[in-house]
């Protein structure tokens, strides 16, 4: 499909789906390169606003600001909001009715999702909120010279009758996408030579990082291109140089949620910008993430924990920006390690296997499962190796003592499942 018919059905797509689309995209370029004062003065007025609306026409958060003491219309700090309870996906869907607000003059489109979690959620989702979320992804992607209308590959779980992947691939053709269905060496060169003509390629970061092994693999490459996004999981230090090799490019971080929306975004300098014209982002005492979106008028999200831990900074990137920027994004907290003493949180292995990478560059693909308390197998993508076994070793020993047996076991490769990457699994 040619650029202009494309973008001539994205157009016309944006006139019924998300009438407001390229208001808020043009909103969202004239605030770009503002100041940071500048950026949070929009921030706490657009937050205020919202604050009002929910005070008024949402049940739940009527109620519970009246039994917090707080007062939207004397919101003036980011502080300000640490009178009010955290809420998490189970609030979402116990207190559905309630938190879903009234008096909307607006459309509204029904979402859902599950996410990591497993927890089935549906919500209403107003037009303005969904637009913004679209746009400020627009405003990101013209950071690589690229269009949501660009043709581009899709990497995302799939696992669907013949004829359901026919229709998904129809879908798909009309917003000028493919994607791979099945992992094989005859499916990916079909897909890497689509990807000759494309100008980007998103999905699961680990699926990314396995067609690009692919690609290395079978002399398919390079194929430049102008963005490979990588959603949904953490972005592991050893994908980026297979990436590079095959795409001219490191994974590029997005992150978000359905039920949060587009939260941060990272430019090609490596700062990832805070969506700060939609969001307010807070830190519990355990280090989680609180998002607080105020263009979700019509399913009001506040002070929600996401249950990731994210480092949030104050510095400014190098490429001019003025929104704040994330580090370290570690994801979810996630299941226990039990040990023979004491239990561990999993992300532990996020951080050993970090500094195997910063300290001695060791880049590795890792999964680490438990099925036994006090032992843990970990499994490594690659030939054994002796200096790397022993950095591993004491890294390990370094978080965890003599409280786990570890036993590695190298593997020629991963098994690639089509689906979301669990990077600690256990049957405890």
């Amino acid at each position: 499909m040619n650029s202009t018919l494309a973008r001539s059905i994205f157009e016309a797509g944006a006139k019924v789906r998300n009438p407001t689309l390229f208001e808020q995209y043009d909103y969202l370029k004239s605030t770009e390169w503002l100041s940071r004062k500048e950026l949070h003065q929009i921030q706490l007025e657009r937050a205020e606003q919202f604050l009002r609306f929910c005070s008024k026409h949402s049940p739940y958060y009527k109620k519970l600001f009246v039994e917090a003491g707080f007062n939207p219309s004397q919101f003036s700090a980011v502080a300000d909001l640490k009178v009010l309870p955290e809420s998490d996906k189970a609030t979402l869907i116990r207190e559905n009715s309630a938190i879903h607000t009234h008096g909307l003059n607006e459309k509204v489109r029904l979402a859902e999702t599950s996410g990591t979690s497993g927890e089935a959620l549906a919500f209403y989702r107003n037009e303005r909120w969904d637009s913004v979320n679209r746009a400020a992804l627009m405003r990101s992607y013209d950071w690589y010279n690229v269009k949501p209308w660009d043709r581009n590959g899709y990497l995302w779980g799939y696992n669907i009758s013949a004829s359901q992947a026919r229709k998904v691939a129809l879908l798909d053709a009309i917003q000028n996408r493919f994607r791979l269905f099945k992992y094989s060496e005859a499916e990916i060169r079909k897909f890497c030579h689509k990807l000759r003509n494309s100008s980007y390629i998103s999905g699961y970061s680990s699926m990314i990082y396995e067609v690009a092994k692919c690609v290395n693999e079978l002399e398919l490459g390079p194929l430049p291109l102008q963005m490979v996004k990588g959603t949904s999981e953490m972005i592991m230090d050893a994908y980026h140089p297979e990436s590079m090799k095959a795409f001219g490019r490191n994974i590029t971080s997005e992150y978000g949620a359905a039920e949060a929306g587009l939260i941060a975004f990272e430019c090609p300098e490596g700062g990832i910008h805070v969506n700060i014209e939609n969001v307010i982002l807070e830190q519990n005492k355990d280090g989680e993430l609180l998002v607080t979106n105020f263009s979700s008028y019509s399913f009001p999200i506040i002070r929600y924990r996401l249950g990731d831990l994210v480092t949030l900074s104050n510095e400014t990137c190098s490429c001019g920006r003025n929104h704040p920027v994330l580090k370290n994004i570690l994801g979810r907290r996630g299941a226990t390690v039990h040990g023979e003493r004491q239990t561990y949180p999993a992300l532990t292995f996020y951080y050993v296997f970090k500094n195997l990478a910063l300290e001695k560059n060791i880049l590795l693909n890792y999964k680490a499962v438990q099925e036994t308390e006090g032992q843990v197998t970990i499994y490594i993508e690659g030939q054994a190796n002796q200096r790397y076994q022993k950095e591993i070793d004491l890294q390990l020993q370094k978080y965890f003592g003599h409280d786990i047996k570890f036993i590695t076991k190298y593997i020629d490769r991963f098994v690639n499942e089509m689906k979301k990457k669990q990077y600690f699994e256990t049957s405890l």
